[in-house]
Parts: C-alpha cells; structure tokens; sequence
C-alpha cells in the first residue's frame, strides 16, 4: 500500500508538457523551433534558420537557438553547412547511439547526453522496463546553440520556458543554456534513481519476508540489467562535465563554470547511488541464493528422514519374506502382531529422533 502511495505521489507531481506553449512544436516536425535571444530576452518574430542567424551576427549581440528532433542527414545538411558544424559531429548526431561526451571543434562545443526516463509499472516483473533513455546532442558556439533530441521522451520545452523566466542567466549566452541541459539531464538521473530504490526496497521487503517464490531471481536479474542501462548514461558523463569546470573551453566562459560544478556534484551523487544499488542488488540476490539452497537442503533432509523411516519396515518385511522354515518365532500365535509392534515402534522412535534433530 505504501508503495503504490508513493507511485500516485510521484505521477501527480511529475511535470506535464504543453504543447500549446511556442516553446514547443507539433508532433512529428523535425525543426521543433529556432528562436532569437537578445539580452536573455525571447524575440518574438520568428524567422528562418538563415536569417535569424544573419540578424544575430549583423547586431552583435544574442544568440539563436534552433532545436531539432531525430533529422536525417539530408534534413540537417543545410543547418550543419549554414552554422559550419564538424561533419564528424554532424555524423555522431544525426546516426546517435553516442556515449556522453563532451568535444570542441575549433571554436565549436560539442556535448552528447543521454536522456533517462522512469518507466511507471504498477508490479515489477521479470520483463518490466524500468529505465527508457534517449540522447540529446547540443552544439554550442558564440552566437548558436543547436539541439538534436533522438527518442520519445526528453522535451526541453519546460527548460526553455524556465530560462526565458531568467533573463539575467539567460543572458549569459549560449553557454547558460548548456548549463541547463545538463543540469536538467542529470535531474533527470536523480529522479530516475530515487525511483529505482522504491523498486530495489520491494524486492529486497519480499525477499526477506519468507514468501517469496523462487523465481524472484529473475526479477533481481532484471533490476540489475536496468540499473545497467542508467550507468551506461551516468558514468562516461564524469570526465565530460569535470573538463568543462576546470579547463576552459568556449563558450563557457569563467562565468558559468561555477554552475557545472554544481551539476557535477550532483552526477557525483547519482554515481554513488549507481554504486550502492549494485552493491545492494547483489547482496540481495546471494541472500535470495542462499534462501533457495536452504530451502533444498531442508527438503532433502526431509526426504532422507522418511527414507530411513521407511527403511525400517522394509528390512524386517524382507526379512521375514525370505522363504526359510528356521526363522525366529515363524509359528507363534503372536508373531505377526509382535513384527507389526516392532516396526511401528521403531518408526515411531526415529521420527521422534529426527523431529527434535529439526529434521522433519
């Protein structure tokens, strides 16, 4: 009960997306927007990629940030050759399936991120999918920032939204809303995590609760395998993000590399997180282990208790059924009841013997 709590909790908290807002694009477009910022303010004429990045240069001052969303080579030629974008980067955005990183062509920033998302499931079960990703590819330079987002999931339109109610950091150029990505990106790994650990205390509540089944291995596999999945996003973002607070690097200038601190220590408590919960899961999974080789051992106990139970009769049965006329008391009146009598007594005395050995 309490966790299901805590799920309706997290749903009704979780931040909705507006498609209505400017920030945002219909569904199915590859150039989701590009808009023109002058003095952290949104310009509200919208223009063509081209002219709005002839506006910018011939002012001197803003930027414009052009956001995409999973284009083709052919659909992000033009943008690549307008803006002089690295045809290597061009290549690692366009095809994705990139680790995080963070790259510079001259005087170019080019910065991948995976993007995670908690996958909502009422019961985890040996095939639930519990950590969906994407990936964002940003490039940044002195007057652009470009955004390629691949996967369903991952909108930065509450982000631009966010920032354009922030002028003042707005301002700062293209290197703020890098800045943000990030931050939100691994915001982003916070949730994930802090909902994965609802799901690692339940199987760990039934594994030492005594009811589960053995099939909860499984189970245990399949968080393990999911846990996989966030630290593939996590753990090659350590370098990228420790290269852009100690080392410069345009755009970033000294002025937001304080902010990339902050981002990176929280990576840093994701990373730790990452590590515990393997940790746990593995913890979880030997006792789960050790559980089932108890559970087998009680039951060949059991099995070797009535074994010698039975092996009692057995041999005075076989016995006296070996066809010989000179056996111990074969025509007395009172034999058959005394074997019987025999028998049951001995049966009854090695089962009391294995009872208190907690055999049976």
């Amino acid at each position: 009960m309490i966790r299901n709590l805590r799920r309706a909790v997290r749903r009704a908290y979780r931040r909705k997306v507006d498609l209505s807002h400017p920030a945002r694009s219909p569904l199915g477009s590859t150039v989701v927007n590009c808009v023109i910022y002058e003095d952290g303010v949104r310009q509200p004429d919208t223009r063509p990629t081209d002219e709005a990045l002839r506006r910018v240069r011939k002012s001197g001052r803003g930027f414009v940030w052009i956001g995409l969303h999973e284009p083709s080579g052919t659909e992000f030629a033009g943008i690549a050759e307008l803006f002089g974008l690295h045809p290597l980067a061009v290549e690692d955005s366009v095809h994705a399936h990139q680790r995080p990183k963070v790259e510079r062509y001259d005087e170019t920033l080019f910065a991948v991120f995976k993007t995670c998302r908690y996958v909502e499931h009422e019961e985890l079960t040996a095939t639930s999918e519990v950590v969906d990703t994407g990936e964002l590819m940003i490039f940044t330079g002195a007057d652009f920032v470009i955004t390629v987002r691949h996967g369903p999931h991952g909108s930065l339109g509450p982000l631009r939204e966010a920032l354009e109610a922030d002028p003042a950091q707005l301002a700062k150029g293209p290197a703020a809303v890098l800045h943000a990505i990030a931050d939100q990106v691994v915001d982003d790994y916070l949730a994930v995590a802090d909902s994965m650990q609802i799901d690692i205390d339940a199987v760990e509540s039934d594994v030492f609760s005594g009811q589960a089944g053995r099939g909860d291995a499984s189970r245990i596999y399949q968080l393990k395998r999911e846990l996989l999945e966030l630290k593939r996003a996590v753990a090659p973002l350590d370098r990228p993000l420790q290269a852009l607070v100690t080392r410069p690097m345009p755009p970033v200038g000294p002025d937001i590399q304080p902010y990339f601190r902050d981002v990176a220590d929280h990576l840093a408590r994701v990373t730790e997180q990452i590590t515990s919960f393997d940790a746990l899961l593995d913890s979880i999974l030997q006792a789960h282990l050790a559980q089932v080789t108890v559970a087998q051992n009680e039951d060949m106990r059991k099995i070797t208790a009535w074994a010698a139970i039975i092996a009692v009769p057995t041999m005075v049965c076989g016995v006296y059924g070996m066809n010989f006329d000179h056996m111990p008391e074969l025509r007395w009146t009172y034999g058959y009841p005394l074997a019987l009598g025999v028998m049951a007594t001995a049966c009854l005395v090695i089962h009391r013997s294995f009872r208190r050995a907690g055999w049976l």
